[in-house]
This record gives structure tokens, sequence and C-alpha cells, in this order.
């Protein structure tokens, strides 16, 4: 008798295994996400209050020599300085970029950092696939704030880019679980049931704004969603529906109209065109900002 267990059994077995591994992660709490750079994270903390000094912002970001050059970069980018006045010191460079677009450098940052460590080689591939998906996804949302004009741009630039802190969350725990990792529905199923939950946990320990946190919780259902609410989580849920259907503009111009996302927002009868040419463009210009 042929007591192997079928392919199928093992994923499914190896998926359950995983779940309830990360269950326990998120029940004993608090999490961190591994190798995440000390300094991104004395970031997102500092900023966290309004009162924060310039000064202190840029000595956190002054200990850091690469993050500090790509803050000086990126506020010397098309996106950030559309007068094409350069800036050379790190305190004009902070003071020009604004807190949410500094949050945003500050991701980007770690997650380079964190795609290039050598425990990680094995999923590096995965990791960026994941970075650069959160990179489309941000610049679509900005361009959707822009256009409904409900909030700002770079609010919802940043609650896009770290939207997918779970999913790398997930991934880098999943390294070990290679036979999950190889059934890629298997996986997908565990990041889709568990991603939001961690996101919510990693990004409450950077002591990221509520209002973020709750969009990033809600976006993934408020295309259906009849009920109002938050003008970012409806800006999210728009941006990640325009992301889904970028190579078929056939089929987002049938579902612009139905999301509800895009109803309240008022962009149900835009011209999806319009909207997606304005997305490369923001694009664009993100990935040269962040130095991708």
């Amino acid at each position: 008798m042929d007591s192997k267990v079928p392919p199928a059994a093992e994923a499914e077995s190896a998926g359950s295994a995983f779940a309830r591994e990360l269950a326990a992660s998120l029940l004993a709490g608090p999490i961190e996400l591994p190798s995440f750079p000390d300094v991104a994270l004395r970031v997102q903390q500092v900023l966290a209050d309004d009162a924060v000094s310039t000064e202190m912002v840029v000595r956190i970001v002054g200990a850091e020599p690469m993050l500090a050059a790509r803050v000086v970069s990126l506020a010397n980018s098309a996106a950030m300085n559309p007068s094409s006045h350069q800036v050379t010191d790190l305190r004009t460079a902070v003071s020009r970029m604004g807190f949410d677009s500094l949050r945003a450098a500050a991701v980007s940052f770690a997650m380079v950092q964190l795609g290039a460590r050598a425990e990680y080689a094995s999923i590096e591939q995965q990791l960026m696939h994941n970075w650069r998906d959160s990179v489309g996804f941000a610049s679509t949302a900005s361009v959707v704030a822009r256009r409904s004009q409900r909030m700002s741009p770079d609010t919802a630039l940043f609650a896009a880019l770290v939207a997918g802190v779970g999913k790398v969350y997930i991934l880098t725990r999943a390294s070990r679980h290679r036979q999950l990792l190889a059934d890629a529905a298997a996986y997908q199923g565990v990041v889709r049931e568990w991603h939001i939950k961690f996101a919510r946990s990693l990004l409450a320990s950077w002591h990221v704004a509520e209002d973020v946190i709750e969009a990033v919780e809600a976006y993934e259902r408020r295309n259906e969603d009849t009920r109002p609410g938050p003008p970012l989580a409806d800006v999210l849920a728009c941006a990640a529906l325009i992301n889904r259907y970028h190579d078929a503009p056939a089929h987002l111009a049938e579902s612009l109209p139905n999301s509800r996302a895009a109803q309240r927002l008022g962009l149900a009868k835009a011209a999806p065109d319009a909207i997606m040419t304005d997305a490369a463009g923001e694009l664009a210009k993100l990935n040269v900002a962040l130095g991708r």
C-alpha cells in the first residue's frame, strides 16, 4: 500500500502549519519585521509626534548616511522640486519633503536594505516583486488622491507604500518553508488570510497614524462596500482596482463605474486612459526619486 501523501495534501498541511505559526507569533506580539533597519523605525516613531523639531529629524536621518543621501536625492527629484532649485543640505531637504514623503523615503530605504540581506537571498526576487507592486500602488494612489481632491496625495502615497508590509513579514517568515513557497496557491491563501492582521500590528508598532492603519485594514473591501467611510480607504481601493486592470483598460472602463469607492470619490465616470497615463507618469517619477 502506497503511504505517500499526495502533493496537494502536503501543500495544504504545510499551509495549515504555517498559518498556526503565524497565529502564534501574532498572539505573542509585539511583532517586528526581521532585519528592518533601526533608523527606519526611528524615523517612523519620531514623525508620529507632530510637534517634533526639524533638528531632531535631521539628527536621526543623518545618522545613516545612505538614508540621508536618499532623502536629499528625493528632495531634488522632479516630484519634489518642480522649480529645479537644487538643495545640498539635509535640513533643507527634510523641510522641503514634509513628513509623509520622509516616511515613504525611510520605508523605501528599509525595503532595499532588507532585500539585500544574505539570509533572504532565496526570496530576494519575491521581495523585490512585492516592493515593485507597492511602489506602483503608491504612485496610483497619489494620482487618485490628487484627482479626487479629497486628501493629500503624499498621505495616500505613504499609506499605499506601507499597505503591503504584512505581506513582506509573511514572506520573510515563509523563507524557512520552501515546500509552502513552492505551491503558489497555498501560499497566497495564507497571505490573503493574514497579511492585513500583520500590517496593523507592524504599523501600530511604528506609531503610524491610526487613520492610515484603518485605511490599510479596510481598503480591500471598499470597492463593494456601500457604507460611507474615510476617503483614504476609498483612495486605496480605487487605486488597487486601477492597478489590477492596468494591462486591460477595457475591463477597467467596465469596472470603474461600478466601484463604490470610485463613486464616493467622484471618479466613477473618469476616463480610465487618462488615469492610467497619469499613474504611469507618477510611477516613473517615483522610481527615479526612490533610486530604482
